[in-house]
């Protein structure tokens, strides 16, 4: 096990940063995250403004410094954005190994992809990361290289010719990546031949999306008390009580601050989103920042463009995990939303009334009406069965007489049979 030690620079003159405690908390539940490592000790750390050159002030270097060796500590964790510059030197001051924000998400995330896009997402972002870092980090990088013929001439720097092999590993990555998104388009310009709505869940990480997706779907994603536990995008078919079938998708969960490098990178994860039919937004209602989160989700819900397109239902997860009271309040606010359900995905509270408003917003409300066919109507027969809404048919001399129970939705497809 790698020792570690996590810090989060609160900085005091940056009036939109996070609370200082909750962003600790999960800057080591990130940490916790990432398989090999040991959380040995954490800590805040408050800045009027960062030092240029080495984030902290010389004081607060030697204290830490001090700490870490007494611990022996071999990774440090700097909960918020390092420059190159600033790395190498408290690398060198520390005698430590030393990731950002940044590159702890990169490290989980090239640990938990499963899928071949995934894996070539992660290695994008990890690349275009690491492209950042050849700026001024390391000095060996400036040494040049000899020219070429009799002259010679200026020759190419080693930070060039290393920055120029990133960019064509990127190049060629992203021809990789684009057949696979080929790949995934076609399958679901499949699905869309199939009238089954996609329902995506979405959220916060660690808000309870898996357990919701295997609750509803008997699936068995992998579901833990993690951040990032869902990396790769899982789909599977759920038959609503007194509805259609319906798509459902288990997204990768959002976070504050995702680095630009990821954002791009999942964009491509994310197009199941857009896709949706309707979206599940699952907040954990019992974490102290819910309010935070929720809006961290929105805010990237309108960077891909879904907030206003795409109708929306607040799944508000884990009331199992409040006390009595705060429930009750709980249930007494959702009660009064209807674009919001109090649920408990680990214990199925809830999720009646939720897949009641599901099938509602999918297909409007439900009503029953008689319908004659005539025998050379048998496409249009065939259609109501396999949507499912017959309730009843008699025959006669002059055909069938059946008794739907449909949406409106499905009454304006069958006029246009």
């Amino acid at each position: 096990m790698t020792r570690a030690w996590v810090l989060h620079p609160d900085i005091t003159s940056d009036r939109t940063r996070r609370a200082a405690e909750p962003a600790l908390a999960e800057a080591v539940a990130l940490a916790a995250a990432l398989p090999g490592l040991e959380v040995i000790g954490h800590d805040v750390v408050r800045l009027p403004k960062p030092q240029p050159g080495a984030l902290f002030g010389s004081g607060k270097i030697e204290e830490l410094e001090s700490a870490f060796k007494a611990q022996e500590i071999e990774l440090v964790l700097i909960d918020g954005p390092v420059t190159p510059v600033q790395q190498r030197n408290l690398e060198k001051a520390w005698g430590v190994k030393l990731l950002d924000r940044t590159g702890l998400i990169l490290e989980i995330f090239s640990d938990r992809a499963a899928t071949r896009e995934g894996v070539l997402q992660v290695e994008m972002a990890a690349l275009s990361y690491q492209r950042t870092r050849l700026v001024r980090a390391w000095t060996h990088l400036e040494r040049q290289r000899g020219g070429l013929g009799f002259v010679g001439g200026p020759g190419e720097t080693q930070i060039e010719a290393d920055r120029r092999a990133i960019d064509d590993q990127l190049v060629r990555l992203r021809r990789q990546l684009e057949k696979v998104v080929k790949t995934r388009g076609l399958h679901r310009a499949a699905r869309a031949k199939v009238p089954y709505p996609i329902v995506a869940l979405v959220g916060y990480t660690n808000a309870g999306k898996s357990t919701l997706f295997n609750r509803l779907t008997g699936a068995e994603v992998m579901a833990k008390d993690m951040l990032f536990a869902t990396l790769d995008p899982t789909m599977r078919a759920v038959k609503l009580p007194d509805g259609p079938d319906v798509i459902l998708s288990d997204t990768v969960g959002f976070i504050s601050d995702l680095p630009t490098e990821l954002v791009a990178a999942f964009r491509a994860t994310l197009e199941e989103v857009l896709a949706a039919d309707l979206i599940l937004h699952v907040r954990d209602i019992s974490h102290d920042e819910t309010e935070e989160q929720a809006q961290d989700v929105r805010d990237i819900l309108t960077s891909l463009g879904v907030a206003d397109k795409t109708p929306m239902i607040e799944v508000w997860n884990k009331t199992d995990a409040m006390p009595d009271e705060d429930r009750e309040a709980v249930l007494a606010r959702a009660a009064r939303d209807d674009a919001v359900f109090a649920t408990s995905a680990l214990t199925g509270d809830g999720l009646e009334a939720l897949l009641d408003a599901v099938n509602v917003r999918l297909e409007g409300d439900r009503r029953e009406e008689v319908l004659h066919l005539g025998f050379e109507d048998g496409r249009k027969r065939a259609w109501l069965f396999d949507k499912a809404v017959v309730e009843e048919e008699t025959q006669d001399e002059t055909g069938y007489t059946l008794k739907v129970r449909w949406s409106a939705k499905d009454a304006r497809k069958f006029e246009t049979l």
